[in-house]
């Protein structure tokens, strides 16, 4: 009897559980990516990267080995100054696991450093934190492009 009480209690349980609205999750996403590009427009490149990255993100750059963890990636930018550009993109798409804690965004991004415009794709990998903030956990781009509209 308690065997067939407790396995219509956990089937009860598992069918009030609310299902994750996948398409609202990566809205979420595709805005935080959005607003992780406005603030490094409005406050530098470093100070956007070290609020949105995740203790354990990974940065992949060319002619660079991986710059593994959030402390090595603050070593780099104590050696970059952000000052001379600015570094802004635009997600054109996102996708989040079915649990909805894991995406990815990838769109377009635009360097620019006094009359000059750099464009290139990028790559991000995020995560969700026990606090529900996005961080990313791998980031990586490629410059190259050099026919594409204004951001």
């Amino acid at each position: 009897m308690y065997k067939i009480l407790y396995f219509l209690v956990v089937v009860f349980l598992i069918s009030c559980t609310k299902p994750i609205n996948t398409k609202e999750i990566k809205n979420e996403l595709l805005e935080t990516d959005l607003q992780f590009s406005k603030l490094s427009a409005e406050k530098g490149r470093n100070e956007a990267f070290l609020q949105y990255i995740d203790s354990s993100a990974v940065l992949l750059r060319t002619n660079s080995e991986p710059i593994v963890g959030k402390e090595n990636v603050i070593k780099l930018f104590e050696k970059e100054d952000d000052t001379g550009y600015t570094l802004t993109w635009k997600p054109l798409n996102a996708e989040v696991s079915v649990s909805g804690d894991l995406g990815f965004t990838y769109g377009i991004y635009e360097l620019k450093v006094d009359s000059l415009i750099e464009k290139g794709t990028y790559a991000s990998i995020w995560k969700k934190n026990k606090k529900g903030e996005w961080k990313f956990v791998l980031d990586t781009g490629n410059k190259g492009l050099s026919s594409i509209p204004e951001l």
